[in-house]
């Protein structure tokens, strides 16, 4: 009669392994860079197809719980003044700039909008925000008011646009612009 047990448990985790080895085999699990960041949690290439965290993606992530996510990620342009000058590179120290969004695709509502700096060591100054209310906007321009920024090492800052959900969301990286303080 045990016989018969320690067979059965034999078969059983015989058949468990080789299943493992099967799912193993079908995906595979992956490393994934995006702007040359390694996304945290990887990815996984199942039948011939990649898959990443739909957080990884960039934007606004939302599921309603039945199995539908929505990201939203409108297109973004941003430019940077310096008076009226456009400019990308600047000579650290402090400057008076100002930032202009051009968003556009927007197809989702949101509650608002915001703009910010990272400096190299990753510190994040807010810069401006506005909240745009119930009406859906799906094409608009965002400027900042005339500001002054010390870049006081060099390096690459990051100015980010932020877009929030809903009043009680967090803001959501959606874009950034790179200035190079040399």
């Amino acid at each position: 009669m045990r016989w018969r047990k320690v067979a059965l448990c034999v078969v059983a985790f015989s058949l468990m392994g080789s299943s493992f080895m099967f799912a193993d085999a079908v995906s595979q699990k992956i490393r994934v860079w995006s702007n040359g960041k390694e996304i945290a949690d990887g990815g996984y290439v199942i039948d011939g197809k990649t898959y990443i965290p739909a957080r990884e993606a960039g934007g606004i992530v939302s599921w309603d719980g039945s199995g539908k996510v929505t990201i939203t990620k409108p297109n973004v342009h941003m430019v940077l003044f310096k008076g009226d000058n456009v400019f990308g590179n600047v000579n650290v120290g402090k400057l008076k700039i100002k930032v202009l969004a051009q968003v556009d695709s927007l197809n989702d509502e949101v509650a608002a909008v915001k703009i910010a700096i990272a400096d190299p060591s990753g510190n994040v100054k807010d810069i401006q925000s506005q909240e745009l209310g119930s009406s859906k906007k799906e094409d608009f321009w965002f400027s900042t008011s005339e500001f002054t920024y010390d870049f006081k090492d060099t390096g690459k800052y990051r100015v980010g646009f932020y877009i929030k959900a809903t009043k009680n969301s967090d803001y959501v990286l959606v874009s950034e612009k790179v200035i190079t303080a040399l």
